[in-house]
């Protein structure tokens, strides 16, 4: 924490003088404490918390967010604050209280809860008071809030300054990546009508393929043919909406990519955690507040090339970097992977097309014949009624014919019946004609079907 924090007593990110209609107070106590504290005691409670707090904590542990070792030692010190002027509180109470304010000073508040909640995978900020999480693919309503929008501007700020960005009118959007591996996207109201918003879509580590076959997102048998495929270097584009678990399966599918080739995986923010021996994790970066230094996922591919992997990972192509992974792929990196956003397989290859030739390189024909001959098959997922997540398709690449790409259905996901609560249905091949198939063998690698 700098000099002029510790003199102007912002360490809740407000002025030490703050009034109780806008301050200390507000910030500190938004997590909706039941406490037989009068108002005026818990904003002299804070205070003194906040003074005591930053004179007695050294600098290294001031202003570290989320820092386990840091927020320990600050926990400590506020709990010998409340104690010495509080030593008759009842013991559930004085948690209750040093823990919202632990939060506030080391944490960013109202939403820390929730970020330790291993059930919530993603935090929406409607407007500051307004907070909903997902759980098992259902958003709730908390009921929490922040104070006012100064408040939520206050702990975006805080989120969003350790990672060098700024959200302001000049720049009214920000995307980036936690500590943690979590992705963060905030809008300021210049934008968004309502008053600044954010999302955080929390990073889940060590989801493997027997836990996707347990979830119900595909069986034992189409998980083995899909590691063969893998194994064999087959390029594979995982299609699908948002949240659908497209980065989840290229996680889960990465152990089984041969231990002895060299992988380079790039994203913007980077959220792949490969279980792989040789793996340069590299992330695109926007540009700096001078409107300098920009690095786009295109430039990362085209370095990649110079830079001796066997398979380059694109955490998801959205623009004329496609052309750029089509042209790593046909430049001898097989086995490569990326993901799209399409809801069918045929969208997705029409999707590849207009990327690729976005970049003014290749015509749509070319670029169509271009894909055919680097992508093997297309894998389709897709969020269900009941909030699943599943593989619903899988369609190979035969080739392409007046500037679209040709793909074969190989295997669908067939729903039987939908009661309200619970998708049921089972995966058939629809073609056993897997051309394919000789790319597997040719690896030394034995087939025996999809299903």
């Amino acid at each position: 924490m700098s000099d002029e924090m510790r003199s102007n007593g912002s360490i809740f990110g407000y002025n030490s003088h703050s009034t109780h209609s806008g301050g200390l107070y507000d910030l500190a106590m938004s997590q909706n404490t039941h406490t037989s504290l009068s108002n005026d005691e818990l904003f002299e409670l804070k205070s003194k918390v906040q003074k005591e707090v930053m004179n007695k904590v050294s600098n290294e542990h001031l202003g570290k967010y989320r820092d386990e070792k840091a927020k320990e030692i600050i926990r400590k010190q506020i709990n010998m604050t409340v104690g010495e002027l509080y030593p008759s509180l009842e013991y559930a109470e004085k948690v209750k209280i040093v823990e919202d304010l632990t939060n506030e000073i080391s944490g960013y508040g109202i939403l820390e809860k929730y970020l330790n909640d291993p059930d919530v995978t993603e935090i929406l900020i409607e407007r500051f008071d307004n907070i909903t999480v997902e759980k098992a693919g259902t958003l709730y309503e908390t009921g929490d809030s922040f104070d006012s929008e100064e408040h939520l501007n206050l702990v975006i700020e805080r989120i969003i300054s350790p990672l060098g960005r700024q959200l302001n009118w000049s720049s009214p959007t920000v995307n980036g990546r936690l500590p943690d591996g979590s992705r963060i996207a905030a809008t300021h109201n210049r934008v968004s009508v309502d008053g600044s918003q954010m999302a955080i879509r929390k990073f889940k580590a060590d989801i493997e393929l027997e836990d996707l076959i347990k979830f119900g997102a595909l069986n034992e048998k189409l998980a083995q043919a899909l590691i063969k495929c893998v194994q064999s270097r087959l390029t594979i584009v995982f299609s699908g909406g948002t949240g659908s678990g497209k980065s989840t399966w290229m996680n889960a599918l990465s152990t089984y990519v041969e231990p002895s080739l060299s992988v380079i995986t790039i994203e913007d923010p980077c959220e792949l955690q490969f279980d792989h021996p040789h793996v340069r994790r590299w992330e695109a970066q926007p540009p700096n507040i001078e409107g300098k230094g920009e690095v786009t996922i295109g430039h990362l591919v085209k370095h990649a090339l110079r830079n001796r992997p066997d398979i380059i990972i694109v955490g998801e192509v959205r623009g004329s970097e496609c052309y750029d992974f089509a042209r790593a792929n046909a430049t001898g990196h097989k086995g490569s992977m990326t993901t799209l956003h399409s809801d069918t397989p045929e969208e997705a290859a029409d999707t590849l097309v207009a990327l690729t030739s976005s970049a003014g390189i290749l015509n749509q024909q070319i670029s169509a014949s271009y894909l055919a001959k680097s992508i093997d098959i297309i894998v389709q997922l897709q969020r269900m009624s009941d909030r699943s997540r599943k593989m619903i398709a899988i369609h190979e690449v035969v080739g392409s014919k007046d500037g679209s790409i040709i793909t074969k259905p190989l295997v669908e996901y067939e729903i039987q019946r939908f009661d309200g609560k619970k998708v049921i249905g089972d995966w058939k091949v629809v073609d056993d004609n897997f051309e394919k198939e000789k790319k597997i063998r040719d690896a030394g690698i034995e087939w025996d079907g999809w299903l």
